[in-house]
């Protein structure tokens, strides 16, 4: 359609709503997604946001074109604790270079993590400390942008701060939906004498002589947390772009503050059209974290048997992460890692059928995406194709495209020959017993996984001899 709209419908944070996603420039579809703090080792919760906007970032490609998308995931790296760890460790270097010698650890670690769990990379991931002061190449920054915003009437200097004056904005508070007069001292919000109004947040802030900082027209200091994002999403997508994702945490305050540092920096009506928001993550029922002793890396998930005595394959990760849709909240368990395992062990067996030639990605699959990301829907209808792609070499090629699409690996799982072992001890058991109900039980279930039984007879004892293949 002339317009843009091919068929993609999105639930918008900003309105409550689901509606039409019509690209600003069908063109150059721009979609910008808040990616970790370097800190520490990523975890099991900033997995999910990494996961669902892969498939995003998949799905626009495939309705737009693969050149026809721009996805920025920034990483941030301007934090307190980094920069006093990177004074420390590397005092004779230049503040960017220490903090890139501090991060580089869990950065590539980062990196490494993701990959195993299947996305794509951004087509930009920025860091923050490149974009703290105006760049050669004219790119936004956020020394700029605080400066713009005092310019304009949105920002002021107060007891070695640049504050963001909430009250110069008339619908501050659109996005979460609190108002100015609901702004009350708590847990994320100050109170400090030199703000205006308590809901005020912080631009810039100066250093001591003892903490690292960056030359400013304010002083030598550091930029607050949210002007970050802002900065760098202007750089590489412009002032107005498509979608902004991230975790339901961070609608507020992180952005909200984002949307009123943009608007008021370049006169916008808004920031990004349509924003997304992946719903809470809790592990095994609990919040996780780490007094509750549940707190696990995606590393730990990856390579240790931290969780459920085993590791685990990052593609079962990223399932498990996709079972529940994305908005909804998710209770990431042992049980659900097992049951993706199973279910795509099945799909896998029956994409193996498959004929040489490639099939398109399923239809069906790409309009239940369509629909706000309906995971569950274009799952069942792989599964459907799964259970004909025995008897229809059609199912087993669209199954196949439609797993590649996905992000997943096209070649056959991984079989557990201890597992395999233990089922056929069980069914000779069974057989022994003449409960030959429970043993075509097992035959089948094996049958299921593409483990084949056959059936014969020691030539020396006569007794049964099982073995097995894996069906192709």
């Amino acid at each position: 359609m002339s317009n843009g709209f091919k068929g993609l419908r999105l639930h918008n944070t900003l309105t409550r709503t689901k509606e039409d996603f019509v690209p600003i420039d069908p063109d150059n579809v721009r979609m910008y997604v808040c990616g970790p703090t370097v800190y520490d080792f990523a975890h099991i919760g900033n997995a999910r946001p990494v996961i669902v906007f892969d498939v995003m970032f998949r799905l626009l490609r495939h309705l737009y074109g693969d050149d026809h998308v721009t996805y920025v995931r920034n990483i941030t790296d301007v934090d307190d604790k980094i920069n006093a760890r990177a004074l420390r460790d590397f005092p004779d270097l230049p503040l960017n270079q220490a903090i890139a010698k501090v991060t580089k650890k869990t950065a590539d670690q980062f990196h490494k993590d993701v990959a195993v769990l299947g996305t794509l990379p951004p087509t930009y991931e920025p860091r923050a400390t490149e974009f703290v002061q105006p760049r050669a190449d004219g790119k936004a920054d956020m020394i700029s942008l605080i400066q713009s915003l005092i310019e304009r009437g949105h920002a002021y200097e107060a007891a070695g701060e640049v504050l963001f004056d909430t009250g110069s904005m008339p619908d501050y508070g659109e996005l979460s939906k609190r108002n100015l007069d609901e702004q009350q001292a708590g847990a994320r919000i100050a109170v400090d004498a030199h703000k205006k109004s308590p809901g005020d947040f912080v631009l810039w802030k100066l250093s001591s002589p003892e903490e690292p900082g960056w030359d400013s027209p304010w002083g030598r200091g550091r930029p607050g947390w949210h002007i970050e994002c802002s900065a760098m999403s202007a750089a590489y997508l412009g002032e107005v772009f498509d979608i902004h994702g991230g975790g339901l945490d961070l609608i507020f305050p992180h952005h909200e503050n984002e949307i009123a540092q943009s608007r008021c920096a370049h006169g916008t009506d808004v920031m990004a059209n349509y924003w997304l928001h992946n719903g809470f993550l809790q592990v095994e029922g609990r919040k996780m974290s780490k007094s509750e002793g549940n707190f696990v890396t995606i590393n730990e998930l990856l390579e240790t048997e931290k969780f459920g005595g085993r590791n685990w394959p990052g593609e079962v990760l990223r399932l498990a992460m996709l079972m529940t849709h994305y908005r909804e909240p998710i209770d990431f368990s042992v049980r659900k890692l097992e049951e993706a395992e199973n279910t795509l062990r099945k799909w896998k067996r029956a994409a193996d059928m498959a004929p040489t030639e490639t099939a398109p990605v399923p239809a069906g699959v790409v309009e239940a995406l369509s629909d706000d990301l309906a995971t569950s829907a274009a799952f069942q209808l792989m599964s459907h194709l799964a259970n004909e792609a025995a008897s229809d070499a059609r199912a087993a090629a669209e199954l196949k495209s439609a797993l590649l699409f996905l992000g997943f690996q096209l070649q056959a799982a991984d079989v557990d020959e201890d597992a395999v072992a233990g089922a056929i001890a069980e069914r000779l058991a069974f057989i022994a017993a003449k409960d030959w109900a429970s043993a075509d039980r097992i035959r089948n279930e094996l049958l299921e996984q593409g483990v084949q039984l056959k059936d014969g007879k020691d030539p020396t004892t006569g007794e049964r001899v099982t073995t097995w293949e894996v069906r192709r």
